[in-house]
């Protein structure tokens, strides 16, 4: 039993195990059984237990992630109208790649794939055989309009360069923005507009260089700051106006100084006394906010989440990650368009959806085992699917009935060949490491992942856009590598008189990813009254890090 920040946080152990990938030891709490009691598929009648997983929930996250490519993108061509666009998937790739509004069109049907289940064959083996037939997206992108250079896109509008971009409206290089308007350079923020290279912030109107910030506008290099209005430099303050470095200013004083502080000659000066500034003041333990009953790192609006990190609107979570209205689900990631009742699942939107992926185009219900399946329901081991089919295994249509009977045989020889339970295996993933949002997390080399079996894409520059008017190309200073400057880029900067970035996209993304802290908590005292704590900020790390207690009443 453990207090963190104020809230009692019930830690049940049930058992101990190892992780058969990484081999270290975890905990598996009743809680988790009781989650996957309640999450177990009941096919006529008959209750399909989940065991205990055997991995821990680091690497049952690196597992789903080796199968999602969010940013980088290739020229291919359909494989059905021959037609070039950009894609996920690299021309070296050999199954089939349709652009998107060709996959979503009556010109082919995945049913036509359709095979029998061979009880003498892993089902694994079968469900990659059919994967590797069925004509996959080009990317993910859905209800959206001229967001052609985006992935994981769903209802937007004018993006671009925005990996899970949902109801966001003429954004440009983004890392999961949600509702936003007119921003660029972002990570992980949500309902934003006008804002430029912010990480973490919510509901904030031109904001430029800020991080944890709620509510604030009209201001530069804002750290944890609420409510802040027409402020520069500043760390933790709430509801302020015309302050510099956490100093008042008057309003004409403000004007003049910060006239002097953003001219381009002064930006590295401006970047040392932030830094100093920030070093000095203490930190919050864990970053959440209109919560209850949580534990993890950056949980707003939510309640009942345990062990998950960047979770938004959602409700009842076990280790789940990249969250936005979910209920009811365990070791869930990469969801933001709705899911109830969700386990081992990997950007789907729905009801009762288990082992499954990239399904957020349209939500479906009760799927085992479904790849890109989407707007259909009661379907075991398809992939493709998108029209509102009923009752299929591996591709193949079955009546009720049938169904019922064929799923509870397949379940019962995947348990003896030891696969229910199990996420689709990373061997089968169509894409190389590198390539992945493992790699974002969980960074290796080119040698390391080769010695795991991981697969390794050697990187070549990025699609030869042609340059438009409006649009200038500059060489990047860190890779020497030229990249485009958008019109839509040039006008916001001209509009906020922002210089024009000298790093490219996909530079200026890792450092932003790596400025954010690890999904990940450690056991640390509170640097004021000692008392035990847990922290997204690693022991060794130099920040001064308080409990929540501590924290509100030094701060505010």
């Amino acid at each position: 039993m453990l207090l963190e920040g104020g809230v009692l946080i019930v830690y049940s152990l049930v058992m101990e195990k190892v992780c058969k990938q990484c081999c270290e030891k975890f905990d598996v709490t009743e809680d988790d059984l009781k989650f996957l009691e309640n999450l177990s598929p009941v096919i006529d009648g008959e209750k399909f237990l989940l065991l205990e997983p055997g991995r821990c929930f680091e690497c049952r996250w690196k597992r789903k992630m080796m199968w999602r490519n969010f940013n980088k993108f290739y020229k291919r061509k359909s494989n059905l109208s021959g037609k070039e666009f950009i894609s996920i998937f690299s021309p070296d790739k050999s199954y089939k790649v349709y652009k998107i509004d060709e996959w979503w069109g009556n010109e082919w049907s995945p049913l036509d794939y359709g095979r029998d289940f061979d009880s003498s064959k892993l089902f694994f083996e079968q469900l990659k055989e059919l994967y590797d037939a069925v004509p996959r997206p080009g990317m993910f992108v859905s209800g959206s309009e001229n967001c052609d250079y985006t992935n994981a896109t769903y209802f937007s509008k004018d993006c671009y360069l925005v990996a899970g971009c949902i109801e966001n409206e003429s954004c440009s290089y983004g890392h999961i923005l949600w509702y936003s308007k007119n921003c660029l350079d972002m990570v992980y923020s949500y309902y934003c507009e006008e804002c430029y290279e912010c990480i973490d912030s919510e509901h904030c109107y031109e904001l430029f260089y800020g991080r944890e910030c709620l509510n604030c506008s009209s201001s530069y290099y804002l750290f944890d700051c609420k409510g802040c209005r027409s402020c520069f430099g500043c760390v933790s303050l709430a509801n302020k106006e015309f302050y510099i470095f956490n100093k008042p200013y008057s309003k004409e004083e403000y004007a003049k100084k910060i006239a002097e502080l953003l001219k381009p000659e002064n930006k590295e000066m401006v970047r040392k006394m932030f830094k100093e500034l920030y070093s000095s003041v203490p930190k919050r333990a864990l970053y959440s906010r209109n919560s209850e009953n949580v534990l993890g790192n950056h949980i707003f609006n939510s309640k009942n989440v345990y062990y998950s990190f960047d979770v938004i609107n959602s409700e009842d979570l076990r280790y789940c990650f990249t969250a936005g209205k979910m209920k009811n689900c365990m070791d869930c990631i990469h969801h933001g368009a709705g899911l109830e009742l969700g386990y081992e699942t990997l950007a789907s939107a729905g009801y009762n959806l288990l082992f499954c992926r990239d399904g957020s185009g349209m939500a479906s219900n009760n799927l085992i085992y479904c790849n890109e399946c989407n707007g259909v329901n009661d379907c075991f081991g398809c992939v493709g699917l998108h029209s509102k089919e009923q009752y299929c295994i591996l591709n193949k249509q079955y009546s009720e009935s049938e169904y019922k009977v064929l799923v509870k045989k397949i379940i019962e020889h995947m348990k003896k060949t030891e696969e229910f339970g199990e996420f689709f295996p990373e061997s089968d993933s169509p894409f190389c490491y590198n390539e992945t949002t493992a790699h974002d997390f969980y960074p290796m080399t080119k040698e390391a992942a080769v010695k795991k079996g991981y697969k390794w894409f050697d990187e070549v520059d990025d699609p030869n856009f042609i340059k438009k008017s409006g649009e200038d190309i500059v060489t990047c200073e860190v890779t020497g590598k030229q990249f485009r400057v958008i019109s839509k880029e040039v006008e916001f900067l001209k509009r906020h008189s922002l210089s024009v970035p000298t790093k490219s996209p996909d530079v200026r993304h890792k450092e932003r990813m790596a400025i954010r802290n690890p999904r990940k908590l450690w056991d640390r005292k509170c640097a004021k009254c000692d008392k035990d704590m847990k922290t997204a900020y690693a022991p060794e790390k130099p920040e001064i890090v308080y409990c929540e207690e501590c924290y509100l009443k030094e701060v505010y």
